[in-house]
């Protein structure tokens, strides 16, 4: 049986999922300024990484 917080947690991976397409899209918006002929796939590529090392670090910080 599912602890409650997985339940919880469960319930609301949409949000998770919208907030963090949200985080990308304001990222994207970020390097068109910067680089008018930007691919978008690295771009795209790039920030993901960069929000991996993101949460990365903060799981660190956060379960430190």
């Amino acid at each position: 049986m599912a602890n409650i917080e997985q339940l919880e947690l469960e319930r609301h991976r949409g949000e998770i999922i919208a907030g963090m397409t949200a985080l990308i899209d304001k990222f994207r918006a970020v390097f068109d300024w910067d680089v008018p002929e930007i691919d978008q796939k690295v771009a795209d590529k790039l920030i993901l990484a960069e929000m991996r090392k993101a949460l990365d670090q903060i799981e660190k910080d956060l379960l430190a």
